[in-house]
Protein backbone atom coordinates (compact mmCIF):
# COMPACT_ATOMS: atom_id res chain seq x y z
CA UNK A 1 0.00 0.00 0.00
CA UNK A 2 1.61 3.41 -0.76
CA UNK A 3 2.37 5.48 1.91
CA UNK A 4 0.58 9.37 2.19
CA UNK A 5 1.41 12.43 2.79
CA UNK A 6 0.82 14.45 5.83
CA UNK A 7 -1.85 16.23 4.50
CA UNK A 8 -3.28 13.15 2.62
CA UNK A 9 -3.93 11.44 6.07
CA UNK A 10 -5.11 14.35 8.07
CA UNK A 11 -7.40 15.95 5.46
CA UNK A 12 -9.09 12.78 4.66
CA UNK A 13 -10.17 11.71 8.23
CA UNK A 14 -10.60 15.54 9.20
CA UNK A 15 -12.71 15.84 6.08
CA UNK A 16 -14.70 12.60 6.99
CA UNK A 17 -15.49 13.32 10.60
CA UNK A 18 -16.46 17.28 9.86
CA UNK A 19 -18.09 16.73 6.60
CA UNK A 20 -16.65 20.05 5.57
CA UNK A 21 -13.34 21.53 4.66
CA UNK A 22 -12.36 25.30 3.64
CA UNK A 23 -11.19 26.04 0.23
CA UNK A 24 -6.95 24.64 -0.64
CA UNK A 25 -4.64 28.16 -0.10
CA UNK A 26 -1.02 28.10 -0.83
CA UNK A 27 1.12 30.67 0.57
CA UNK A 28 1.44 33.11 -2.01
CA UNK A 29 -2.73 32.59 -2.30
CA UNK A 30 -3.08 33.02 0.95
CA UNK A 31 -0.24 35.46 2.17
CA UNK A 32 -2.14 39.42 1.48
CA UNK A 33 -4.72 37.95 4.34
CA UNK A 34 -2.44 36.25 6.50
CA UNK A 35 0.18 39.70 6.55
CA UNK A 36 -0.12 40.99 10.03
CA UNK A 37 1.23 43.48 11.96
CA UNK A 38 3.33 42.76 15.25
CA UNK A 39 1.37 44.82 17.19
CA UNK A 40 -2.14 42.58 16.25
CA UNK A 41 -0.71 39.54 16.56
CA UNK A 42 1.10 40.25 20.46
CA UNK A 43 -2.66 41.43 21.31
CA UNK A 44 -4.52 38.64 19.44
CA UNK A 45 -7.00 36.40 21.89
CA UNK A 46 -9.08 33.99 21.64
CA UNK A 47 -12.52 33.43 23.04
CA UNK A 48 -12.40 31.65 26.74
CA UNK A 49 -13.63 28.34 26.78
CA UNK A 50 -15.64 27.24 29.97
CA UNK A 51 -15.47 23.69 31.75
CA UNK A 52 -17.62 20.66 29.70
CA UNK A 53 -18.10 23.55 26.44
CA UNK A 54 -15.53 20.94 24.41
CA UNK A 55 -15.56 17.53 25.00
CA UNK A 56 -14.18 15.41 21.70
CA UNK A 57 -11.75 14.93 19.67
CA UNK A 58 -14.06 16.40 16.90
CA UNK A 59 -15.54 19.27 19.48
CA UNK A 60 -11.33 20.54 19.61
CA UNK A 61 -11.12 20.34 16.02
CA UNK A 62 -14.18 22.52 15.24
CA UNK A 63 -13.31 25.08 17.86
CA UNK A 64 -9.53 25.20 16.31
CA UNK A 65 -10.97 25.21 12.83
CA UNK A 66 -13.52 28.91 13.74
CA UNK A 67 -10.47 30.32 15.54
CA UNK A 68 -8.08 30.29 12.83
CA UNK A 69 -10.28 31.06 9.88
CA UNK A 70 -10.95 33.95 11.94
CA UNK A 71 -7.79 34.60 12.53
CA UNK A 72 -7.09 34.74 8.83
CA UNK A 73 -3.86 32.04 8.96
CA UNK A 74 -2.16 31.00 6.17
CA UNK A 75 -1.41 26.98 5.27
CA UNK A 76 1.54 26.22 3.62
CA UNK A 77 3.28 23.85 5.66
CA UNK A 78 2.29 20.23 5.42
CA UNK A 79 -1.38 20.64 5.86
CA UNK A 80 -3.63 22.69 3.59
CA UNK A 81 -6.35 24.11 4.80
CA UNK A 82 -7.67 24.88 8.66
CA UNK A 83 -9.62 21.91 8.84
CA UNK A 84 -6.45 19.17 8.30
CA UNK A 85 -4.28 21.45 10.31
CA UNK A 86 -6.77 21.78 13.38
CA UNK A 87 -7.26 17.89 13.26
CA UNK A 88 -3.14 17.34 12.93
CA UNK A 89 -2.75 19.36 16.32
CA UNK A 90 -5.33 17.83 18.04
CA UNK A 91 -3.71 14.58 16.88
CA UNK A 92 -0.04 15.70 18.38
CA UNK A 93 -1.38 17.01 21.45
CA UNK A 94 -3.21 13.32 21.97
CA UNK A 95 0.26 11.03 20.55
CA UNK A 96 -2.35 10.28 18.02
CA UNK A 97 -0.94 9.41 13.83
CA UNK A 98 -2.81 11.30 12.15
CA UNK A 99 -4.56 8.36 10.58
CA UNK A 100 -6.12 7.35 13.53
CA UNK A 101 -8.34 10.34 13.76
CA UNK A 102 -11.69 9.08 12.38
CA UNK A 103 -11.23 6.16 14.99
CA UNK A 104 -11.64 8.36 17.92
CA UNK A 105 -13.02 11.31 16.37
CA UNK A 106 -16.08 11.35 18.94
CA UNK A 107 -13.78 10.24 21.79
CA UNK A 108 -13.90 12.67 24.64
CA UNK A 109 -10.82 14.11 25.71
CA UNK A 110 -9.50 15.20 29.23
CA UNK A 111 -9.41 18.44 31.35
CA UNK A 112 -5.37 18.00 31.03
CA UNK A 113 -5.41 17.11 27.60
CA UNK A 114 -7.99 19.93 26.63
CA UNK A 115 -5.71 22.71 28.32
CA UNK A 116 -3.07 21.54 26.09
CA UNK A 117 -5.02 21.25 22.74
CA UNK A 118 -6.10 25.08 23.41
CA UNK A 119 -2.32 26.15 24.41
CA UNK A 120 -1.35 24.80 21.11
CA UNK A 121 -4.54 26.51 19.12
CA UNK A 122 -3.84 29.96 20.80
CA UNK A 123 0.13 29.51 20.31
CA UNK A 124 -0.57 28.95 16.52
CA UNK A 125 -3.28 32.04 16.00
CA UNK A 126 -1.07 34.29 18.44
CA UNK A 127 2.31 33.83 17.13
CA UNK A 128 1.55 32.27 13.65
CA UNK A 129 4.27 30.33 14.15
CA UNK A 130 3.76 26.71 11.37
CA UNK A 131 2.12 24.65 13.35
CA UNK A 132 4.72 22.07 12.61
CA UNK A 133 7.17 23.96 14.78
CA UNK A 134 4.78 24.09 17.87
CA UNK A 135 4.65 20.46 17.96
CA UNK A 136 7.94 19.44 16.70
CA UNK A 137 6.87 16.78 14.29
CA UNK A 138 5.52 16.74 10.43
CA UNK A 139 4.70 13.98 8.26
CA UNK A 140 5.63 13.39 4.81
CA UNK A 141 4.27 10.20 3.16
CA UNK A 142 2.82 9.07 6.48
CA UNK A 143 6.20 8.93 8.40
CA UNK A 144 6.88 11.53 11.18
CA UNK A 145 9.84 13.67 11.32
CA UNK A 146 11.36 15.75 13.70
CA UNK A 147 11.16 19.82 13.04
CA UNK A 148 12.30 23.14 14.93
CA UNK A 149 13.10 26.81 13.95
CA UNK A 150 16.54 25.56 12.39
CA UNK A 151 15.39 24.30 9.20
CA UNK A 152 12.55 24.95 6.80
CA UNK A 153 9.21 22.68 7.42
CA UNK A 154 9.25 20.50 4.70
CA UNK A 155 6.02 20.07 2.49
CA UNK A 156 7.72 18.82 -0.93
CA UNK A 157 6.01 17.07 -3.85
CA UNK A 158 9.64 15.04 -4.05
CA UNK A 159 7.95 12.10 -2.03
CA UNK A 160 5.18 11.43 -3.63
CA UNK A 161 6.95 10.96 -6.97
CA UNK A 162 9.37 8.57 -5.44
CA UNK A 163 6.28 6.06 -5.49
CA UNK A 164 4.91 7.33 -8.52
CA UNK A 165 7.75 7.23 -11.10
CA UNK A 166 10.73 5.71 -9.05
CA UNK A 167 9.45 2.56 -8.14
CA UNK A 168 9.97 0.43 -11.35
CA UNK A 169 6.13 0.22 -11.63
CA UNK A 170 4.19 1.13 -14.72
CA UNK A 171 1.60 2.27 -13.14
CA UNK A 172 -0.59 5.40 -14.18
CA UNK A 173 2.56 7.98 -13.69
CA UNK A 174 5.14 5.78 -15.75
CA UNK A 175 8.39 4.99 -13.49
CA UNK A 176 11.50 6.66 -15.16
CA UNK A 177 13.49 4.15 -14.00
CA UNK A 178 13.27 0.23 -14.24
CA UNK A 179 14.36 -0.93 -10.90
CA UNK A 180 14.74 0.95 -7.45
CA UNK A 181 16.92 -1.91 -6.39
CA UNK A 182 19.91 -1.14 -8.92
CA UNK A 183 20.34 2.48 -7.60
CA UNK A 184 23.39 2.48 -5.69
CA UNK A 185 23.78 5.83 -4.61
CA UNK A 186 21.47 9.07 -4.30
CA UNK A 187 22.13 12.67 -3.62
CA UNK A 188 20.14 15.14 -1.71
CA UNK A 189 21.01 18.23 -2.19
CA UNK A 190 20.02 20.90 0.46
CA UNK A 191 18.27 18.33 2.58
CA UNK A 192 17.23 20.74 5.47
CA UNK A 193 15.66 18.19 7.82
CA UNK A 194 16.24 15.59 5.91
CA UNK A 195 13.51 13.81 4.93
CA UNK A 196 13.70 13.68 1.48
CA UNK A 197 17.00 11.42 1.81
CA UNK A 198 15.37 9.32 4.38
CA UNK A 199 12.45 8.75 1.64
CA UNK A 200 14.86 7.98 -0.67
CA UNK A 201 16.69 5.84 1.33
CA UNK A 202 13.80 3.54 1.40
CA UNK A 203 12.32 4.09 -2.08
CA UNK A 204 16.50 2.58 -2.96
CA UNK A 205 17.09 0.08 -0.57
CA UNK A 206 20.54 -0.60 -2.02
CA UNK A 207 21.53 3.01 -1.95
CA UNK A 208 24.09 4.94 0.03
CA UNK A 209 22.55 8.06 0.48
CA UNK A 210 24.28 11.54 0.89
CA UNK A 211 23.12 14.48 1.90
CA UNK A 212 24.44 18.21 1.51
CA UNK A 213 23.74 21.51 3.25
CA UNK A 214 24.78 24.49 3.83
CA UNK A 215 23.14 25.25 7.15
CA UNK A 216 25.05 23.60 9.94
CA UNK A 217 21.84 24.04 11.92
CA UNK A 218 19.79 22.49 9.30
CA UNK A 219 22.06 19.49 9.53
CA UNK A 220 21.69 19.37 13.23
CA UNK A 221 17.76 18.45 12.65
CA UNK A 222 18.69 16.21 9.88
CA UNK A 223 21.15 14.49 12.11
CA UNK A 224 18.20 13.74 14.57
CA UNK A 225 16.30 12.49 11.86
CA UNK A 226 18.79 10.33 10.00
CA UNK A 227 19.32 8.35 13.99
CA UNK A 228 15.93 8.32 14.67
CA UNK A 229 15.53 5.78 11.74
CA UNK A 230 18.46 4.27 12.49
CA UNK A 231 20.25 5.33 9.29
CA UNK A 232 23.45 6.64 10.18
CA UNK A 233 25.68 3.80 8.34
CA UNK A 234 23.36 4.66 4.97
CA UNK A 235 23.30 7.73 4.96
CA UNK A 236 25.97 10.33 5.09
CA UNK A 237 25.69 14.29 5.82
CA UNK A 238 27.72 16.47 4.34
CA UNK A 239 28.19 20.32 5.33
CA UNK A 240 28.80 23.05 2.08
CA UNK A 241 27.57 24.62 -0.81
CA UNK A 242 25.75 22.23 -3.36
CA UNK A 243 28.60 19.91 -4.44
CA UNK A 244 31.32 21.17 -2.94
CA UNK A 245 32.07 18.99 0.29
CA UNK A 246 31.00 15.86 -2.24
CA UNK A 247 34.30 16.14 -4.76
CA UNK A 248 34.24 14.08 -7.81
CA UNK A 249 31.49 11.83 -6.10
CA UNK A 250 28.96 10.54 -8.65
CA UNK A 251 25.38 8.97 -8.24
CA UNK A 252 23.12 7.62 -9.81
CA UNK A 253 20.60 9.97 -8.75
CA UNK A 254 20.23 13.48 -7.71
CA UNK A 255 17.16 15.14 -5.99
CA UNK A 256 16.70 18.73 -4.46
CA UNK A 257 14.03 21.24 -3.04
CA UNK A 258 16.29 24.00 -3.33
CA UNK A 259 15.52 27.64 -2.40
CA UNK A 260 13.56 28.88 -5.61
CA UNK A 261 11.50 31.54 -4.15
CA UNK A 262 12.13 34.82 -6.24
CA UNK A 263 12.26 38.45 -5.11
CA UNK A 264 8.36 39.04 -4.96
CA UNK A 265 7.44 36.08 -3.56
CA UNK A 266 9.88 36.58 -0.59
CA UNK A 267 8.45 40.11 -0.27
CA UNK A 268 5.05 38.60 0.32
CA UNK A 269 5.56 35.48 2.20
CA UNK A 270 3.14 35.30 5.06
CA UNK A 271 3.97 35.81 8.53
CA UNK A 272 4.15 31.93 9.07
CA UNK A 273 7.15 31.57 6.43
CA UNK A 274 8.66 34.16 8.04
CA UNK A 275 9.21 31.88 11.05
CA UNK A 276 11.53 29.67 9.06
CA UNK A 277 15.66 30.54 7.79
CA UNK A 278 15.15 32.51 5.06
CA UNK A 279 17.69 31.02 3.11
CA UNK A 280 15.79 27.95 2.70
CA UNK A 281 13.31 30.31 0.57
CA UNK A 282 15.44 33.05 -1.08
CA UNK A 283 16.55 32.00 -4.84
CA UNK A 284 17.48 35.52 -5.97
CA UNK A 285 15.34 38.08 -8.15
CA UNK A 286 13.91 35.43 -10.56
CA UNK A 287 13.41 32.16 -7.51
CA UNK A 288 16.72 30.71 -10.13
CA UNK A 289 20.26 31.46 -8.60
CA UNK A 290 20.47 27.99 -6.60
CA UNK A 291 18.50 26.39 -9.50
CA UNK A 292 21.21 27.38 -11.84
CA UNK A 293 24.06 26.29 -9.84
CA UNK A 294 22.94 22.85 -9.83
CA UNK A 295 21.74 22.20 -13.56
CA UNK A 296 24.85 23.67 -14.56
CA UNK A 297 27.06 21.43 -12.18
CA UNK A 298 25.02 17.69 -11.25
CA UNK A 299 26.09 16.46 -14.86
CA UNK A 300 29.92 16.19 -13.25
CA UNK A 301 28.53 14.52 -10.53
CA UNK A 302 25.59 11.71 -12.05
CA UNK A 303 26.49 8.27 -13.57
CA UNK A 304 26.14 8.36 -17.07
CA UNK A 305 22.71 6.23 -16.60
CA UNK A 306 21.30 8.62 -13.70
CA UNK A 307 19.45 11.47 -13.48
CA UNK A 308 18.58 15.25 -11.74
CA UNK A 309 14.88 15.32 -9.92
CA UNK A 310 14.25 19.22 -9.04
CA UNK A 311 11.51 20.85 -7.24
CA UNK A 312 10.94 24.39 -8.44
CA UNK A 313 7.78 25.91 -7.63
CA UNK A 314 6.08 28.06 -9.47
CA UNK A 315 9.10 28.65 -11.75
CA UNK A 316 8.18 26.60 -14.39
CA UNK A 317 8.79 29.41 -16.87
CA UNK A 318 11.28 31.09 -15.65
CA UNK A 319 12.93 27.57 -15.92
CA UNK A 320 12.22 27.09 -19.43
CA UNK A 321 13.43 30.49 -20.79
CA UNK A 322 16.66 29.98 -18.84
CA UNK A 323 16.85 26.47 -20.27
CA UNK A 324 15.23 26.04 -23.33
CA UNK A 325 17.69 23.23 -25.03
CA UNK A 326 17.30 21.01 -21.65
CA UNK A 327 14.97 18.06 -21.84
CA UNK A 328 13.16 18.37 -19.25
CA UNK A 329 10.35 16.21 -17.94
CA UNK A 330 7.69 18.01 -16.16
CA UNK A 331 6.15 15.32 -13.37
CA UNK A 332 2.63 16.33 -11.53
CA UNK A 333 1.21 15.45 -8.04
CA UNK A 334 -2.11 15.05 -7.06
CA UNK A 335 -1.76 18.79 -5.61
CA UNK A 336 1.13 20.13 -8.80
CA UNK A 337 1.70 20.47 -12.12
CA UNK A 338 4.56 21.13 -13.47
CA UNK A 339 6.30 22.03 -9.94
CA UNK A 340 9.16 19.19 -10.21
CA UNK A 341 11.28 18.30 -13.34
CA UNK A 342 13.41 15.67 -14.59
CA UNK A 343 16.12 15.47 -16.20
CA UNK A 344 18.85 12.85 -17.41
CA UNK A 345 22.79 12.88 -16.26
CA UNK A 346 23.17 12.08 -21.28
CA UNK A 347 21.17 16.27 -21.27
CA UNK A 348 23.19 17.56 -18.26
CA UNK A 349 26.57 16.06 -19.21
CA UNK A 350 29.45 19.13 -20.36
CA UNK A 351 27.58 22.14 -18.75
CA UNK A 352 29.93 22.44 -15.88
CA UNK A 353 33.32 23.60 -15.66
CA UNK A 354 34.55 20.38 -14.47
Amino acid sequence: MAKKTQKQTVKATAKKAVKKSASRKTAAKASAKAKSSVKKIATATLPKVAPGELATLLDYVRYATSRFIEAKLAFAHGTTDPVAEAAFIVCEVLHLHPDQFENFAMARVTAAEGKQILDVIHRRVTTRKPAAYLVNKIYMRGLPFYVDERTIVPRSFIGELLDSHFSGDDGEGGSLIDDPREIESVLDLCTGSGCIAILASQSFPNAQVDAADLSPAALAVAMRNVIDYGLDERLTLYKGDLFEPLGDTRYDLIITNPPYVDAQGMADLPDECLAEPAMAFDGGDDGLDIVRKIIEQAGDHLNPHGGLLCEIGRGRANVDEAFPDLPLIWLDTEDSEGEVFWVSAAALQGRGAG
